[in-house]
């Protein structure tokens, strides 16, 4: 007879996890995409930002080398990697929940093209970065190209094609996953450890953490004085707002009639 395979909590589609995380716009550097990589190597934007059509502006400044070098020459480009940290949105000892590595094209851009991206980017955010307003003078806007995109995650490593990227959506929870992780970790640790019920006896114990959070699913961090353990909650129905996601917790915890885990809670 055979041994029955524990079945896998679903998750949403590597080209989606990586839209997310792109989206999210967390902690990036750029380094060459050939050669000897050293963390001498490695240069961190200003700020970054992800166009629709699988484009990207890096600003730079100025005198950097890799500005300097495409800068003013409608021709030059460069073979870079831009590396995009995920990071889980409340304090853990191991921060770090994935990778994200676009490979591609970095090229200069005119003054006018520039400041029209600029705009773009301003407009497309609650709160514009007010280091926008310094370009040409002491940053720069570069066009950044992806040819090759892979991600690295706790579901393994996946490699895409700029194609795929460009168009997967990201998780519907994307932008609200940071805010809601947050309220979960400081005013609900009692409905965190009442997801401990649905861990492996062995992790029983363990600091429970909110890790993340998604269409398919919460995760959690599981905190041991040895190591860390990460643990997928599959939700009985994929969500698509905060509403969904509420009620899908409150099925967690067991507890169909607990109030709504939202930020008005």
């Amino acid at each position: 007879m055979s041994e029955l395979v524990p079945r896998r909590p679903p998750t949403p589609r590597p080209a989606e996890r990586a839209k997310s995380i792109a989206v999210r716009g967390g902690p990036a550097s750029l380094l060459p995409a050939l050669g000897h990589r050293t963390q001498s190597d490695r240069t961190t934007p200003v700020l970054w930002h992800l166009h629709a059509g699988d484009d990207l502006s890096v600003v730079l400044p100025t005198d950097d080398p890799l500005a300097a070098g495409v800068q003013g020459n409608a021709t030059a480009e460069l073979a870079v990697t831009l590396e995009i940290i995920d990071e889980a949105p409340v304090p853990l000892r191991q921060p770090v929940r994935g990778l994200l590595w676009l490979t591609g094209w970095l090229r200069g851009l005119d003054d006018r093209t520039a400041r029209a991206r600029a705009l773009t980017i301003a407009d497309s955010v609650t709160e514009p970065d007010p280091r926008l307003l310094d370009l040409g003078h002491g940053l720069s806007m570069l066009r950044f190209t992806p040819a090759s995109v892979v991600l690295s995650d706790s579901e393994g490593t996946h490699s895409l094609s700029p194609v795929t990227f460009d168009a997967a959506v990201a998780d519907p929870l994307c932008e609200y996953e940071g805010r809601w992780l947050q309220h979960l970790e400081h005013k609900h640790t009692d409905v965190v450890e009442q997801l401990s019920r649905h861990l492996p006896e062995e992790l029983c114990g363990g600091r429970i953490r909110p890790l993340g959070v998604d269409r398919c699913g919460i995760r959690l961090r599981v905190e041991t004085a040895d190591d860390d353990h990460d643990v997928r909650l599959a939700f009985s129905r994929p969500v698509e707002n905060p509403p969904q996601l509420a009620v899908e917790l409150r099925k967690l915890v067991g507890c169909p009639f607990l109030n709504r885990f939202d930020e008005r809670s």
